[in-house]
């Protein structure tokens, strides 16, 4: 399909579900049977199988004629690492239950990955998971669980095999979080929100039908979602001086009482990292798009956390005293995390956390350098031993 002939398509979707009397859900499945949604996925899973280039010219006139959007900022989860990972991995009765509830944002999804005890080494987790007929009885607990409040569904790691050496004896799941034992409780952060959570699963059934890749392959299928995260986080679309920068540079116009020659040069040397990332970004989302997400993403969230936390820094000294103020502090427990919203102490505060989410920027190094740049390993003595025989 040329450019032309998916302008027309979209065309006459419009002319067959005007946005303006069109209910906005009835409105998103539609645009989604029209494989409208996300045009680089399939024919049947809301997309045509056409070049991930081609997406913003449909969002461009879909926009322009008053269409509503998914609310992306509510699911990005779902969105950036759920979905990715169900196209590439799910049987086709997953896919055509899944997918087009989560595209449209009738089911919002979180991520039971990171638990106590197993962070940054996520094949150290221990919340088990075992056979029972065609249902699998889990228990444990996960942390740091971003809109598990909000979220209908969630991807989760699970130890099935204790009895292997710790990344053979994984399994992956799509976990109902309705169903009875699963317990989300709000964990406060520095900003005063609670984004996050931790989780409690006790004696939840979970159906070998929700079972995502074969037993004891949680560990490549949850580096499929982890690689897919990390070119979500750190490269996601966005305009020249989108995001922090963005914000940055117009508080340095607004303020000129505010400007030094030393803040200047950081300001020009900052904005000249934060356009080789956009680009670097739309390359990697390419790789992405044709389903061969590798570990440059890693490199990506590095850049991504290192410069939200110096431009937050950058734009707290710009505006001295006054970026020191906190409008508010109250206990809320937010839908959605806008990384540039608020105010310059919420985005200072906020910042900090990009460094650990996604991945630790201690252990993406490791992954750069071994991957990426081919350097030897870290020495690691527990590759071979049984689960069950590691310290805890």
């Amino acid at each position: 399909m040329t450019t032309d002939e998916l302008r027309r398509h979209v065309e006459e979707f419009l002319a067959a579900h005007d946005p303006v009397t069109t209910d906005r859900l009835e409105f998103l499945r539609a645009r989604y049977d029209a494989g409208l949604a996300w045009v680089h996925y399939p024919p049947d899973h809301g997309g045509l199988g056409l070049a991930q280039e081609l997406q913003p010219v449909v969002d461009a006139l879909l926009s322009d004629a008053g269409a509503p959007d998914n609310n992306p900022h509510a699911n990005g989860i779902g969105l950036g690492m759920a979905a990715p990972t169900i196209l590439a991995i799910g049987t086709e009765e997953q896919k055509q239950r899944f997918l087009r509830p989560l595209w449209t944002g009738e089911e919002v999804w979180c991520q039971l990955f990171s638990e106590p005890g197993a962070g940054s080494d996520l094949a150290g987790l221990a919340t088990r998971a075992v056979r029972d007929g065609d249902e699998w009885v889990v228990n444990g607990q996960k942390v740091w669980t971003s809109s598990a409040h909000v979220a209908r569904f969630a991807i989760l790691v699970a130890r099935t095999n204790p009895e292997v050496p710790k990344h053979r004896g994984m399994t992956y799941f799509l976990c109902d979080m309705t169903d009875p034992g699963v317990e989300v409780r709000p964990l406060r952060q520095i900003t005063g929100e609670a984004e996050f959570n931790e989780v409690f699963l006790t004696d939840v059934r979970i159906p070998d039908t929700q079972r995502l890749g074969d037993e004891g392959q949680g560990w490549a299928v949850a580096n499929t979602t982890l690689n897919t995260e990390r070119v979500a986080i750190g490269g996601k679309p966005a305009p020249r001086e989108g995001g922090m920068i963005g914000v940055v540079a117009r508080t340095w116009r607004e303020h000129p009482e505010l400007r030094t020659p030393d803040l200047h040069d950081r300001l020009l040397r900052l904005w000249v990292d934060v356009e080789v990332a956009r680009l670097t970004g739309a390359r990697l989302r390419q790789k992405l798009a044709a389903g061969r997400p590798g570990p440059e993403g890693a490199a990506m969230k590095l850049m991504f956390a290192r410069l939200s936390q110096q431009l937050s820094g950058l734009e707290v000294e710009l505006l001295g005293e006054q970026g020191m103020r906190y409008s508010d502090w109250t206990m809320v427990r937010p839908e959605s995390v806008d990384f540039t919203g608020r105010d310059a102490g919420y985005r200072y505060l906020r910042a900090k956390g990009n460094s650990i989410e996604g991945g630790t920027s201690e252990i993406l190094r490791n992954i750069v350098a071994e991957r990426v740049l081919g350097l030897p390993t870290e020495p690691r003595t527990d590759t071979n031993v049984p689960w069950k025989e590691l310290a805890k």
